[in-house]
C-alpha cells in the first residue's frame, strides 16, 4: 500500500474533518521568510506543518521544537490534512516545513509512473523532479511502511527474519491483510514474484484493520500479518517485522520537505540532525507513548529530542 492511503491506519487514530483554515498558512504578509533565506535563525518565523495524523504531528513537533532549539521562531499549523490538502501549501510557501515519507511523497505528489523502490533510487527522483520551490533534505532511517509480520513464537518456530525464509514454510501458514493486498504488486502479488513466497490461506480484512490483525496474530488464527512497521503492537506485543532485502515494499523514510527561501542553513543543519538519528524503533516507542499511553506529543517530542542529544 502506498503510505498516502494507509498513514491513518498506521495509528487507527483518525483525524476525520480538513483542518482548511490551517492550509492558509503565510503569505508574505504573514510569513517574514518568504523570499529571505537568510531570516531564519535572525527574527523571521517558520512555518512548521503537519498531516492529519498523530504520527505526522508528532514529527511535525519534533522539528518544530529542535528548530526553536537553535533560536528560530516556529508558527505550527499541524493536522492540516491530507497530501492533496498540503503538499501545494508548501510549493507555494505557506508551510515552510513537514515531515513527508519519501515513498508516497514521489508516487503520489510528483511522479505517479515512478518506478523507484529503495531509498536512494527514491531520493534521487524526487530531487530530479520536485518544483524549483522546494527540496528534500536528509532522509531518516525511520519509515512507516508495509511489512510482514509475524509473532515471536512463529519466527523461532520457522527460523524467520527475512521475508524470503517463508519461502519454504509459507504454505503451511495464514496471512490475513486488507482485501486489496491479495491483489497489489506491494502484497501477495509481489510476494510471490519477488520472494517465491506462496501461502496457503489469505485472511482478508477491511483495510485499516489494524487492530484486528494484531488480534489474530496473537491468536494464532493468522500466522503472518500485513501490518504498518511503526504500528505501537509491535513493540507492545514483541512481534517480529520480517526483514525486506529485495524492497517489495517500496522506501517510506521520514524525510523533511521545506520551502527553500523560508530555511536557512541552521534550520537545515537541525532537521537534517534530526533525520541523522531518528530510526524506526524510535517511532515505535514514541507512538506506544502517543497512543498506547496516552502520553502528550509534545513531552514525547521533547522527550526524544533530549535522548538523542539534539536539546538540552
Amino acid at each position: 500500500m502506498r503510505r498516502s492511503t494507509f498513514l491513518s491506519a498506521a495509528t487507527g487514530l483518525v483525524v476525520s474533518a480538513l483542518s482548511l483554515t490551517a492550509c492558509g498558512g503565510s503569505d508574505s504578509s504573514s510569513n517574514p521568510l518568504a523570499g529571505d533565506s537568510a531570516s531564519a535563525g535572525s527574527g523571521g518565523t517558520v512555518v512548521v506543518g503537519s498531516a492529519n495524523f498523530p504520527e505526522s504531528s508528532l514529527l511535525g513537533e519534533i522539528y518544530a521544537q529542535a528548530l526553536e532549539a537553535k533560536g528560530i521562531k516556529v508558527t505550527r499549523k499541524f493536522d492540516i490534512g491530507a497530501r492533496e490538502v498540503y503538499y501545494d501549501q508548501v510549493v507555494k510557501g505557506g508551510i515552510d516545513v513537514i515531515p513527508e515519507y519519501n515513498g508516497a511523497l514521489l508516487a503520489v505528489a510528483v511522479d505517479k509512473n515512478s518506478t523507484a523502490t529503495n531509498t536512494t533510487e527514491v531520493n534521487a527522483a524526487l530531487k530530479a523532479k520536485l518544483p524549483s520551490s522546494v527540496e528534500i533534505l536528509d532522509s531518516a532511517a525511520a519509515e512507516d511502511k508495509d511489512s510482514i509480520t509475524v509473532t515471536a513464537a512463529t519466527a523461532a518456530k520457522y527460523n524467520l527474519t527475512s521475508l524470503a525464509d517463508l519461502k519454504p514454510v509459507a504454505s503451511k501458514l495464514t496471512v490475513g491483510g486488507g482485501s486489496e493486498f491479495k491483489t497489489r504488486t506491494q502484497g501477495l502479488v509481489g510476494l510471490k514474484n519477488i520472494y517465491g513466497v506462496e501461502f496457503g490461506k489469505f485472511q482478508p480484512l477491511d483495510a485499516g484493520a489494524q487492530s484486528t490483525l494484531v488480534d489474530l496474530l496473537k491468536k494464532d488464527k493468522v500466522q503472518a500479518a500485513n501490518l504498518y512497521t511503526t504500528d505501537p503492537s509491535i513493540v507492545a506485543d514483541k512481534l517480529v517485522v520480517l526483514k525486506d532485502p529485495k524492497f517489495l515494499f517500496a522506501a517510506q523514510n521520514v524525510t523533511p520537505l521545506v520551502y527553500k527561501s523560508a530555511v536557512n542553513d541552521t534550520a537545515k543543519a537541525a532537521l537534517n540532525a534530526i533525520s541523522a538519528k531518528l530510526t524506526t524503533e524510535d517511532l515505535l516507542e514514541m507512538m506506544k507513548k502517543l497512543v498506547n499511553d496516552k502520553e502528550d506529543s509534545s513531552e514525547v517530542a521533547t522527550a526524544w529530542l533530549k535522548s538523542a542529544g539534539l536539546v538540552s
